[in-house]
């Protein structure tokens, strides 16, 4: 996001919740382009007096835990974060700055195990764990302040979004890492669970191109983003080692321990012909592109990591 926006001309503040001096790799690029802030999005007072400061035009919330299944760890902090903590920064952008426009990254996990498939704007919520609850929430606030006062926020009902950046524990990035590994010798085997679940897997720079384009938009609207195309761990995994020419089932062991615990998501794949028709948002990276280009990151920094020297084969 911070990316899109330096690109676009803005001058972006980036609230952080460790010292901003502190290593940030995704944030390198752009480094010298942005200025962090120390703000724990928690501390309701600070976040007042911060957007006092600013005063913004434009607000990008993404603050919550970033995977799913860390909520039931502490459902807790999932809900003071997702609830209470993201209620005091709605209100404070109200009070301090209420010209701007505010976009909050939602999930597909607010539709949990939905009612019909494919899921747009019009399906009903109806989340089976904390941070889906807490997504929901965040929606339906947001509902309400704009029915309200007229105030411009809006949603973005995030499908799966994936880039090389994606952290090693979430299922992609395992598999490209893995595959990438194995390529170069450095490793053998990858475990996983359940490699027939669905889900809908689109590029993250499309998905905020989709955020910025909400918040240009004439009215303040909702909306289901995503590729429209549910694909399976199996077949992520079937390309990602193709694309170094691995034979998959050589080297893939599925561990029934490593699925999913009831009551978890089941297969969510989404409708985004409303932000097509009214953003003209559509995703540019087919599934087979996004896995291939994190395919050939992991390659490139494990032989940067490794030495030049290996045999990329």
């Amino acid at each position: 996001m911070c990316e899109l926006l330096v690109e676009k001309g803005y001058e972006v503040v980036g609230l952080v919740r460790r010292d901003p001096a502190s290593s940030m790799p995704n944030l390198e690029p752009i480094r010298d382009g942005i200025r962090l802030v120390e703000v724990d999005i928690a501390d309701a007072e600070r976040v007042r007096a911060t957007i006092a400061d600013l005063v913004p035009d434009e607000v990008y919330n993404f603050a919550l835990v970033s995977f799913g299944p860390d909520a039931w760890s502490d459902p807790v902090e999932t809900a003071r974060l997702g609830t209470v903590a993201f209620a005091a920064l709605l209100q404070a952008v109200r009070e301090h700055a209420p010209a701007a426009r505010l976009f909050q990254a939602s999930s597909a996990w607010v539709f949990g195990q939905p009612v019909r498939s494919p899921q747009d704007e019009q399906t009903p919520y109806a989340p089976v764990e904390p941070y889906g609850a807490a997504k929901a929430f965040g929606d339906f606030l947001i509902r309400a302040y704009r029915a309200r006062d007229g105030f411009f926020a809006c949603s973005g009902i995030f499908y799966n979004h994936e880039s090389p950046r994606r952290p090693e524990r979430f299922v992609t990035r395992k598999i490209t890492r893995a595959a990438a590994a194995i390529s170069l010798g450095l490793g053998d085997d990858l475990l996983l669970g359940d490699i027939d679940a669905l889900r809908d897997w689109g590029f993250a720079r499309d998905f905020v191109a989709a955020a910025w384009s909400m918040l240009q938009d004439a009215e303040a609207h909702d909306y289901v983003i995503a590729t429209g195309e549910a694909h399976s761990v199996r077949e992520f995994v079937e390309v990602a080692f193709g694309a170094l020419d691995l034979d998959w089932q050589r080297h893939v062991r599925v561990d029934p321990e490593l699925r999913r615990a009831k009551g978890a998501v089941t297969n969510l794949v989404g409708d985004s012909t409303a932000a097509h028709k009214r953003l003209g948002w559509s995703p540019t990276v087919s599934f087979e592109e996004l896995v291939r280009l994190m395919v050939e990151a992991d390659v490139e920094a494990l032989v940067r990591a490794e030495g030049t020297g290996l045999d990329q084969g």
